[in-house]
């Protein structure tokens, strides 16, 4: 099992940056692709970025391919997104997610998740 913490959200302009965080605890994180995503109010959730165990693979959603960039640090059992260019429509929660036999692009390919981190964009 592994418990998943994300940090890092906040208040931004349009055009302004953030970087997410989400740190894990629990079992080997390398044992765990990770992925990114995100709820907007009144829409489901969807996904945004993914990356393999070791990091060599990445995958976005088309809406933030080119402005988002995810990476992962094993040593420090973290996952980060690194959010660039940002729009008022990327307001939402942003939640992490673990799978440990896939990359998790799909909510149900996911198993673990975290609680969310709010981000708010403004025009």
């Amino acid at each position: 099992q592994v418990q998943l913490v994300e940090s890092g959200g906040g208040l931004v302009q349009a055009g302004g940056s953030l970087r997410l965080s989400c740190a894990a605890s629990g079992r080997t994180f390398s044992s765990y692709a990770m992925g990114w995503f995100r709820q907007a109010p009144g829409k489901e959730r969807e996904f945004v970025a993914a990356i393999s165990w070791t990091g060599e693979r990445t995958y976005y959603a088309d809406s933030v391919k080119g402005r988002f960039t995810i990476s992962r640090d094993n040593a420090k059992n973290t996952v980060y997104l690194q959010m660039n260019s940002l729009k008022p429509e990327d307001t939402a929660v942003y939640y992490c997610a673990a799978a440990s036999t896939t990359i998790p692009r799909r909510e149900y390919e996911s198993r673990y998740w975290g609680q969310g981190t709010q981000v708010t964009v403004s025009s």
